[in-house]
């Protein structure tokens, strides 16, 4: 596992009221499903960033710049808020392999990777939009893919529909059995987003989110967050508190 981290702490002591919004900026619903696993209350908006490699651009600095870049792209809107951009490039021998898109593209990512290894490189960026003071680092996990045969891919593939995933790998479900072993001390950067990580990062940030007040269900603050939010944003309510699943604010 090669990790990189590069930090610029915000002011505020960590014991400080966790009140500050925090906003994701990602239209993921696998980077969504992880933020939510802290139980603490966000806004997801979409960055407007152009997720193009520059030329010559290696891919794990692509995904490092562009995971700040996208955190950058909606600071303007949210000028008090904690925004986490986070972006993932698979990288197999220096190439980098991009989302499939179709079945016919799967099929042939997967036949291409079979019993070889690729390495997921996730940028993570915390960025303090009031002072714009930004935490990054690069997580890296290192997958080697089991021999696939024809019909295993298949019948993943039927099942899974991964055509949106990077390297066609939707490694929190089934295609966790598509490796033979994988290596990272921040497993969830796999899926996309490095929990282990950002929670440091929130941490110095002032946020801990194991003394969070939002973990005792103060639903009309976290009401109030999003109302002001005023811009279209999927907003989650912890899972341990929430009845409704998503609640969607304007």
């Amino acid at each position: 596992m090669l990790a990189k981290t590069t930090v610029k702490p915000s002011s505020g002591a960590l014991g400080a009221p966790a009140r500050r919004r925090l906003v994701l900026a990602s239209t993921s619903r696998y980077r969504r499903l992880l933020l939510e696993r802290l139980g603490i209350p966000f806004i997801a908006v979409a960055p407007g960033t152009d997720e193009a490699a520059l030329a010559e651009e290696a891919p794990a600095a692509t995904a490092f710049r562009l995971a700040e870049a996208k955190a950058r792209s909606v600071a303007g809107a949210h000028p008090d808020a904690l925004i986490i951009g986070s972006d993932q490039v698979a990288d197999c021998d220096g190439r980098p392999i991009g989302k499939p898109g179709t079945h016919e593209g799967a099929v042939a990512q997967l036949t291409e990777l079979s019993g070889r290894t690729v390495v997921f490189h996730t940028g993570l960026a915390l960025l303090d939009a009031t002072s714009g003071q930004c935490q990054t680092a690069l997580v890296d996990v290192r997958s080697t893919f089991r021999f696939l045969s024809t019909s295993e891919i298949e019948a993943y593939l039927r099942r899974e529909r991964p055509y949106d995933c990077a390297g066609s790998v939707r490694s929190e479900a089934l295609g966790i059995a598509l490796f033979e072993s994988i290596a990272s001390d921040d497993p969830t950067a796999l899926i996309g987003l490095p929990l282990i990580r950002l929670t440091c990062m929130l941490r110095v940030a002032g946020v801990n989110v194991l003394g969070s007040p939002f973990l005792h269900g103060n639903r009309a603050l976290i009401i109030d967050l999003a109302a002001k939010a005023r811009l279209p944003a999927i907003y989650q309510w912890p899972s341990t508190a929430r009845q409704g699943g998503l609640l969607a604010y304007g």
